[in-house]
């Protein structure tokens, strides 16, 4: 599809503002019988590009009774393919594990899988994208070399990961999620965030004290929550949240205790929190304990928390269709980090630039992009005069289009 099939930016942008809302609030609700939207064609489409890019369609098939035929049936689908896609991963990880036993290799089983490990989702619920596992530095180099036994290769690597990806497999150019899409694998070292440059880490609240060969879990629920909170707040500076981001804090946080809170302020002050778990509070009303979120805010840095009054899922995600000039500078914690935000922005590092040309190398949504492979000076030079669409939603945009056309 050219981009002259793809109805007016303005239009687009309008209508992906207001079915994200309205898919947010349907899914924080999550109880049947409410009204059916009354969109347009187009909204109804752009709906399902909504639903893929915030990885909440097969949730939405269970709590949503919207009786729209093509949405149904896209929803149903959806929710058939990530069940399948659990199983392969579920072997995948059993896999894993017993490798790693093997050779006295601890592992911890990161985000995804430790939510499913929780029973917080059920097989076909949440899609997950690739797997991700934690090692310490000693056994990455062994682990590493156990993904390659098992059938993987090493495709790049980046400040946060390892990313390893299946020998034999290829990417399915498809809407939303696909049985058959291959498995990469994130190899972690650390956990950790840029906010926005400056770099943010809690290994060591994530590591189990008492780690065995195979795959662990994390030391507790607080630590979980440690980690989905500062995974949503890197995703949150780079204006790339997603629904189902919000929805495994929610999901989690209505299992946690007082002590289990208190896991945030066990090692540093969690400045970073705040803003994930105020937007958890904007849709899930009775998810987050006000004492917990009164003690966030006073930890959080007045210009974010500022920032944050009013902010919505559609602004700190994707659905917000325009690119952003300095995306995260008000997460800067002083006038210093956001000079150094500014100066990365006008004069990208070497690191940068070569995670740019793997992002163009591996991503299917960046194939075929002038913009994207456009020196750096030309890019700048058309961000001066004229506004520009995000490629990964245009990518969903034009597969919900076709997607409905077919």
């Amino acid at each position: 599809m050219s981009a002259s099939s793809l109805p007016p930016l303005k239009q687009v942008r309008h209508g992906l503002r207001r079915t994200t809302e309205t898919l947010a609030t349907e899914l924080a609700l999550a109880r049947p019988g409410n009204d059916m939207p009354a969109w347009t064609a187009v909204e109804w489409q752009l709906a399902t590009a909504a639903a893929v890019a915030h990885g909440i369609s097969p949730l939405l098939c269970r709590f949503s009774t919207w009786q729209h035929p093509a949405w149904r049936r896209f929803l149903v689908e959806q929710r058939q393919h990530v069940a399948l896609r659990h199983e392969r991963i579920a072997s995948l990880l059993a896999r894993i594990h017993e490798g790693a036993q093997a050779l006295g290799i601890p592992l911890v089983a990161l985000k995804g899988a430790a939510l499913h490990a929780l029973g917080l989702y059920a097989p076909g619920d949440r899609p997950m994208a690739d797997v991700d596992l934690l090692v310490e530095d000693r056994h990455a180099d062994a682990t590493a070399a156990l993904l390659v036994s098992l059938g993987y290769t090493e495709a790049f690597a980046q400040w946060k990961h390892r990313v390893f990806k299946p020998q034999d497999g290829r990417a399915v150019a498809t809407l939303g999620e696909h049985s058959d899409t291959p498995i990469n694998i994130e190899l972690h070292t650390r956990v950790h965030e840029r906010l926005p440059v400056s770099t943010v880490d809690i290994t060591a609240q994530v590591w189990p004290h008492d780690a065995q060969p195979g795959l662990n879990a994390y030391p507790g629920m607080g630590a979980l929550m440690a980690h989905l909170l500062l995974h949503a707040a890197g995703n949150l500076c780079g204006r790339s949240l997603r629904l189902i981001h919000l929805n495994d804090i929610a999901l989690l946080a209505t299992r946690m205790r007082h002590e289990d809170w208190a896991v945030l302020w066990a090692a540093q002050t969690p400045w970073w929190a705040y803003p994930p778990l105020r937007l958890v509070a904007r849709y899930y009303r009775d998810a987050v304990p006000a004492p917990v979120l009164a003690r966030l805010r006073t930890d959080c840095p007045v210009v974010l928390r500022t920032a944050m009054r009013t902010r919505r899922i559609t602004d700190v995600s994707c659905s917000n269709l325009w690119l952003h000039a300095l995306p995260g500078v008000e997460w800067s914690r002083t006038p210093g980090e956001a000079a150094r935000l500014l100066g990365q922005r006008l004069r990208p590092t070497k690191e940068a630039i070569e995670e740019r040309a793997d992002m163009v190398r591996t991503q299917v949504w960046l194939q075929g992009q002038d913009w994207v492979t456009q020196g750096h000076r030309r890019r700048l030079l058309t961000w001066l005069t004229r506004p520009i669409p995000r490629m990964d939603t245009l990518y969903v945009v034009r597969k919900a289009l076709e997607h409905v056309a077919a």
